[in-house]
């Protein structure tokens, strides 16, 4: 089931707001963690067996990691946590690896493997991690190890998140699980966070995609070098918007039932270097990296040497973590290359450029990137560079790259604009401006009446001011919805990118 589907918006999402806000507290985890396996085996049942597997082996062996702490048998409790990490790495080896292993070891000759044909369980890479989040801070002791199953099962199901994260840390909502409030603010906000990302998936990622898939199909004798680039840009519009408008919905689903959820994205395309790209860019997964593959392997604090090894091995993970193909490694590894490049030496100058230029630096290799990361098979991922390039034998331009330039070039530098805080701070400003004409008007009104009533004057303003602003949030926001559904409504399935992930 789609976040981004009329069966979600108006019957699901409404049924477990009702039952979950009838229920009492005592049984809210399990009202989410039910609706939460309907949600999930919605579209695959059988692999509902798989995930509830793998949450039992995390929380037997989190209480095994406890016991043995408390115990002071250290080496017991790494096996637990070993024995943990393993089987739930396995099965995501198994069901997401094992057939491009198979494929490139039938190449070697006189070996023949028999292919293992399984498609992929959605969301296996994200609970996952998100199971050997718990595992290891159970055993490092910045969290305590979950004793109601419930409650755990409800951490790794929750729907909202289930799919194409956020990763949330176990740590980060221990509390939340059992000690959580609900209020009208919390459930407001998470409306408008829902919203806005249902609007950034609908109304941009899918325009964008439609550009993508446009331009990546046309036959060489209506390709360009300049639909070549426009393509590529398409598809950085689209990566974002898809994945950033999933991130805001799972925030905003998480936030109307009382979680919150930290952020995954902020504002990435405006970054000067690609060292702030990835500061910025899918937050939880950078972070997950850092946490428990980066700085457990020694960090930077055993040599330059092994430094760089651990770089390579977070890349390279990173790469692979995407999608069992190998320009995911090829995109990971791009990035150890150019990470270290900015690390050594290029940092210090990119700081020295004018702003604009370290922007432009930074967008177009993150472009370039994205092109990797599109194509998985190299004679595509070949074509789209040499056509990008001019050494696929294209024209700069035709007629047909005109027509796409004024059917989509005002979409396309709209979606570039969204994807910069400067349409919020315009908003900011705007109602900022609109607040301090009408504190002048309160102040000439106050004048001119006696004390307590000048009280209830600026009370009544103040509220009007807020009344005012509410009111043109929603209209926009209901504006949103209408058109997200009026678009869904006829539209083919078009799910999200890091479904496949």
């Amino acid at each position: 089931m789609l976040f981004s589907s009329i069966t979600f918006l108006f019957a699901f999402l409404p049924a477990v707001l009702l039952v979950y806000y009838i229920s009492p507290r005592a049984i809210k985890n399990f009202v989410l963690m039910v609706f939460s396996l309907l949600f999930y085996a919605w579209g695959e049942p059988k692999y509902v067996f798989v995930m509830l597997a793998s949450i039992i082996v995390g929380y037997v062996m989190g209480l095994l990691t406890d016991y043995y702490m408390n115990k002071e048998k250290i080496k017991a409790a790494r096996w637990m946590v070993a024995l943990a990490v393993i089987i739930n790495l396995g099965i995501l080896f198994f069901f997401k690896y094992m057939g491009f292993f198979t494929e490139n070891i039938n190449k070697i000759p006189h070996i023949h493997i028999k292919a293992v044909n399984l498609s992929l369980p959605l969301g296996i890479s994200f609970y996952t991690f998100q199971i050997l989040t718990y595992s290891v801070d159970v055993y490092r002791r910045t969290a305590k190890p979950q004793k109601n199953i419930i409650n755990l099962a409800t951490y790794i199901t929750l729907f909202p998140q289930l799919i194409a994260g956020p990763i949330v840390r176990y740590e980060t909502v221990a509390k939340q699980l059992e000690e959580r409030c609900e209020n009208v603010d919390d459930f407001g906000e998470g409306v408008r966070r829902f919203v806005t990302g249902l609007g950034k998936k609908v109304l941009i990622a899918n325009m964008a995609g439609e550009i993508f898939d446009t331009l990546s199909k046309l036959p060489k004798d209506q390709n360009t070098v300049i639909l070549s680039w426009i393509c590529s840009i398409a598809f950085t519009l689209q990566i974002y918007f898809d994945f950033s408008g999933y991130s805001d919905m799972a925030i905003g689903l998480g936030r109307m039932f009382g979680f919150k959820f930290l952020e995954n994205f902020n504002y990435p395309y405006i970054s000067k270097s690609l060292t702030e790209f990835w500061r910025r860019w899918h937050i939880s997964l950078s972070t997950w990296f850092r946490d428990y593959v980066y700085i457990p392997l020694g960090g930077n604090r055993k040599g330059t040497a092994k430094t760089y090894r651990n770089l390579f091995i977070v890349w390279f993970l990173t790469g692979f973590w995407h999608g069992a193909s190998w320009n995911f490694i090829i995109w990971g590894l791009y990035y150890f290359v150019l990470l270290v490049i900015e690390k050594v030496w290029l940092l210090k100058k990119l700081d020295k450029w004018p702003k604009l230029l370290a922007h432009l630096y930074a967008l177009f290799f993150i472009n370039f990137g994205w092109v990797i990361f599109a194509y998985d098979k190299f004679g595509e991922l070949k074509t789209a560079v040499r056509n990008m390039f001019g050494f696929g034998g294209l024209s700069l331009t035709n007629n047909y790259t005109v027509y796409i330039l004024l059917s989509y070039g005002i979409f396309l530098l709209i979606a570039f604009v969204a994807a910069t805080p400067y349409p919020r701070e315009l908003a900011v400003k705007l109602i900022a401006k609109l607040e301090g004409k009408r504190k002048e008007e309160d102040a000439g009104d106050k004048s001119s009446i006696n004390e307590e009533s000048g009280k209830n004057n600026v009370v009544k303003n103040v509220e009007r001011r807020g009344l005012a602003a509410g009111i043109i949030e929603a209209v926009f926001l209901l504006f949103v919805l209408l058109m997200s559904t009026a678009f869904l409504a006829s539209e083919a399935f078009n799910p999200f990118l890091y479904f496949r992930f």
